[in-house]
Parts: structure tokens; C-alpha cells; sequence
């Protein structure tokens, strides 16, 4: 971050950050080894947000404190390190980062560390406040049940995998499959009236694409964008996750539904794993350090509903799987704390078969909660007829199969070209929730 960009930062995340321009130095860099900082820094604590000062150029980078190393602090830069040495100095702020938030965020894009990447003008100090990037899930009794569905405007998902408001979804998928193409049509369809959109390690050619081309200027109004590319430190790439939900848990407070959307949570478990592995954690599956498995579940459990001000978050997290994806232990983490997953086929995906969705393999588990009981009946007729499908399906490609030699099998074949056209959709069209329950029943009947 450039000594300009830092200037930028401040007045936007608060009066600590201004403290930190006059504070006294306490500390000096001691050594820099790969991604950390070593330094001697007295009373410092872990998550402390830091300042690397070079003296000579004046370059300023922001750091946090996560770990200690006998006598040194050790420290994650969220910044490059490109001028920095044994002279720079560190400033300690006193206190962990956070974001600036408010509905002047609506319509803007950030980067974790607050800086406006749209290119329009900051908005004005007073119209935004301070929220905490690490915080606390709400207490487990204190949330409000969750009752009602919340339309995407997919009717693979609508109708056979129904999310609820405050429900928290895994999207799993290879590469290619179409995860953010169907990300950008839940944005553009979906019902939620604030939509949290977080881009970590997103690559920086398909950022705009994503946000001008496919999201479209509707969307982008109700839409605030957290974006740190493949190039940023892996810190930063982590932080944007969290920012993200820090922005969505002030919308929430604030008594409205929201729709987070982070992708994805692979890349976000891989900064954790540059992060852990350079403060000299031990390698655990696929090289994933323990700190990882304790850090998704603290990130996680931060979505969901809310507490006395009524509002919600509905979370949806991509998860890149590779081969089997139960042998992946994100994948695995993310399914046993998640409350549903939605697998995107790569079979379907070549077939040009939009929403690539295997409805079969997904499942969302609140939506016996949030259905009613006409509409679960539907929805599971269509399913047993997609099963009996595939049961048969490689018996009448070779001609084995015989008409009338099951009635259920039989109705499974000729309502198989109308199934299909019901989960097909194009990425500009957007389905009435009353309008996918409508085409459900007459398909099914």
C-alpha cells in the first residue's frame, strides 16, 4: 500500500488509526524472513494492528501481530514488503482492525484494508462508523429461528434445494463449473435487501467482468464488494472474508436480511495456510495447519440470524473441490458445519447445462423448515423421478430397457425432457418464487 493510499485510510478507519500518525515509535525490525516480520515491540498483543515505517522513504505498511518468537513479535504484513528493512520502525495502534461501515458502503467497492477501489470519492467521514473485524458469533440462544425461505430467483434451487433466511450453504464445484456465473445470477435474482459480495484471491482480470457485466447497475446498488485479488498477501486475502462478514453483521444489527456471498472459501483456507506455515505451525492434512480448522468455524458461525433486532444473514460460501471432494478437508469442514450444500456437476457444466446443479447430491437442510407441505411433496416427487432416471439411464442407452416394465420408472421417462427444462435456466432469467412452485406442480403432476 502506498504512503498516499495510507493517508487515504485513516480518517475512514478511525480515531485510532489518526493516534497511530503521532504515537512515539516502540519498535524496530528486526528481521524479515519470507511473508513475516520479526521485530522487538513491547506489550503488543496477538490480532494488534501494527504500522511498518520506513524512515527514509516514509512508506507506511499496515500489520498485525500474530504470534511471538522468544523476545520478537512476530508480524503478517497486509501490504507488500518491497522497501521495508532492519531501519523501519513500528508503531503500535493498541487495538485490532477494523472496517469502516454504513450505508454509504452500498454500491462501492473495498478492499480489506478500507481503501475505495471504484474510483469514485470517499464518502464523508460522519456518514460511516467502526465495526470490529474479528468478532464474536451471537450466543446460540440469543438467535432468532429461522422460519421463512429466501427466493434466489433459481428454481434448481428454490424448488429442490430451498435456502431459508439466516441459512449458511456451501457451493461446491471444480473449476469451471460456473460457481460465480451462478453466484451473479443469485445476486441479480435474489429477494435479500442488502447483498455482501466477497471476492478473495479472485483473479484481478474477472473482477470487473463479474461487477459490471454480469452483476448489471440494479444489483450493484443493493451490493457492497470486499475484493483482494491472487496477488495480495495472503493476510489480505484472508481479512477479506472477514471483512465481509463484518460488513454484513452491521447490516444485520441494523434489522435487515442479508445475502453474503464469499469466493471463495478455498482460497481464504490457502491464505490460512500461507499464514500458518510461515509462523511455523506444523503441516497437518494437505499441509493445512491446525489453526485453520479452529479459524473456519469461528468464521462461519459469525452468519446466520440475529439476535432481539430481527435481522439476518444467509451466507453462501464456494468451495473448489478437485477429484473426490470428500477427501478434501475443507470440503468435509465446510459440509459438517454448514446447513447445506449445492454440487455443481462438471458433466452437466460441458453439456452447457445451466445451473450445473446435482440435485441429487445437494441438499439443504432447513428446508423442511422454511416449505410448506405441498411444496415438499412436489419437490420429493421430483427428486424420486430424477433417482429412477438414473437408475435406468445407461439401460436405455443400450436399449435394455423395456416400456411398461415399471409404471414409476416409466413416468420418470417421459417427464424427464420437462424436468430438465425446469432446472434449465438462462443466467438472465429470474424466477418469481410463486412462479418456480407453480411450474414444480404442474411438471410433477
Amino acid at each position: 500500500m502506498s504512503a498516499n493510499a495510507f493517508g487515504d485510510l485513516l480518517p475512514r478507519l478511525g480515531e485510532r488509526f489518526a493516534l497511530a500518525q503521532t504515537r512515539p515509535v516502540n519498535g524496530r525490525v528486526r528481521r524479515i524472513r519470507g511473508l513475516l516480520v520479526y521485530a522487538s515491540l513491547e506489550g503488543a498483543g496477538i490480532g494488534e494492528l501494527c504500522y511498518l515505517r520506513d524512515p527514509v522513504s516514509g512508506r507506511r505498511v499496515a500489520a498485525e501481530v500474530i504470534g511471538f518468537e522468544e523476545e520478537n513479535v512476530v508480524l503478517s504484513p497486509i501490504g507488500e514488503l518491497q522497501g521495508l528493512s532492519t531501519r523501519s520502525e513500528v508503531i503500535a495502534t493498541g487495538s485490532a482492525q477494523g472496517v469502516a461501515v454504513g450505508d454509504a458502503l452500498l454500491g462501492r467497492v473495498i478492499s480489506p484494508l478500507g481503501d475505495w477501489l471504484d474510483g469514485r470519492a470517499a464518502p464523508a467521514p460522519g456518514s460511516l462508523r467502526h465495526y470490529p473485524v474479528h468478532a464474536e458469533p451471537p450466543a446460540p440462544l440469543s438467535r432468532q429461528l429461522i422460519e421463512q425461505p429466501l427466493a434466489l430467483g433459481v428454481r434448481a434451487i428454490d424448488g429442490l434445494n430451498t435456502v431459508a433466511r439466516g441459512q449458511r450453504v456451501g457451493l461446491f464445484g471444480e473449476a469451471g463449473v460456473g460457481k460465480s456465473s451462478l453466484l451473479s445470477a443469485i445476486v441479480r435474482g435474489s429477494s435479500a435487501e442488502i447483498v455482501v459480495l466477497g471476492l478473495v484471491g479472485e483473479r484481478g482480470r474477472e473482477v470487473r467482468e463479474l461487477l459490471d457485466v454480469q452483476l448489471g447497475a440494479d444489483a450493484r446498488q443493493r451490493t457492497v464488494c470486499v475484493v483482494s485479488t491472487s496477488d495480495r498477501p495472503a493476510i489480505e486475502r484472508a481479512r477479506a472474508a472477514m471483512v465481509a462478514t463484518s460488513v454484513a453483521e452491521y447490516f444485520r444489527d441494523q434489522g435487515r436480511d442479508v445475502l453474503l456471498l464469499v469466493d471463495s472459501l478455498t482460497r481464504f483456507a490457502r491464505a490460512q495456510r500461507e499464514i500458518g506455515l510461515a509462523a511455523g505451525e506444523p503441516p497437518t492434512r494437505r499441509g493445512y495447519p491446525p489453526s485453520l480448522f479452529a479459524a473456519l468455524p469461528r468464521l462461519l458461525e459469525r452468519a446466520g440470524p440475529g439476535g432481539a433486532s430481527g435481522g439476518t444473514i444467509t451466507a453462501i460460501y464456494t468451495v473448489l473441490t478437485e477429484g473426490d471432494g470428500m477427501l478434501d478437508p475443507v470440503a468435509e469442514e465446510a459440509r459438517a458445519i454448514l446447513d447445506g450444500h449445492i454440487v455443481l456437476s462438471a458433466d452437466l457444466a460441458r453439456r452447457d447445462h445451466f445451473p450445473a446443479i446435482d440435485i441429487l447430491a445437494s441438499r439443504s437442510r432447513l428446508m423442511e423448515n422454511v416449505a410448506n407441505a405441498e411444496h415438499r411433496r412436489d419437490a420429493g416427487k421430483m427428486r424420486e423421478l430424477m433417482a429412477l432416471y438414473r437408475d435406468v439411464e445407461l439401460l436405455l442407452q443400450v436399449g435394455e430397457y423395456r416400456e411398461g416394465s415399471d409404471a414409476a420408472t416409466d413416468e420418470a421417462i417421459h417427464k424427464r425432457a420437462e424436468i430438465e427444462a425446469f432446472l434449465r435456466q438462462s443466467r438472465d432469467d429470474h424466477s418469481a418464487f410463486e412462479d418456480t412452485l407453480k411450474q414444480l406442480r404442474e411438471v410433477v403432476q
